[in-house]
């Protein structure tokens, strides 16, 4: 079994996405990480970036998923003008990462949103 699904959470709604055994519009894939279309977006862009590996919130990231953290930030500014957001300056994006109660975080593996567009957005 491969690295990324060792850590995989059969009940984890994300985890299933992830895997194709839940439909999603792809965004994009690769072995570490997978990006999909929000189903309720608050803005005209709005996509969900989350880790192949299941890890429950921001609060568990460890220095051994700086990697795959990094890989997600620096994939955020590319797949953001690939669907439809207007370059920086002028233009640009919001990252959000929700984290625990507090944060309203609903689905308990980590997950980025990255939103744009133009203005005004539905929420945010």
């Amino acid at each position: 079994m491969s690295a990324e699904l060792r850590d995989h959470d059969e009940n984890c709604l994300f985890c299933k996405i992830a895997s194709g055994h839940i439909p999603s519009k792809k965004v994009y894939e690769d072995e570490d990480i997978f990006a999909f279309h929000d189903i309720a977006p608050w803005a005209p862009v709005h996509f969900l970036i989350v880790p192949k590996k299941h890890i429950p919130s921001m609060a568990q990231l460890t220095p051994a998923d700086a990697g795959v953290m990094g890989k997600i930030m620096t994939l955020a500014p590319q797949l953001a003008l690939e669907q439809g957001c207007a370059p920086y300056p002028n233009g640009g994006f919001r990252v959000v990462v929700n984290t625990g109660a507090h944060g309203h975080q609903e689905v308990h593996h980590l997950h980025v949103h990255v939103m744009g567009g133009p203005r005004p957005w539905n929420k945010g």
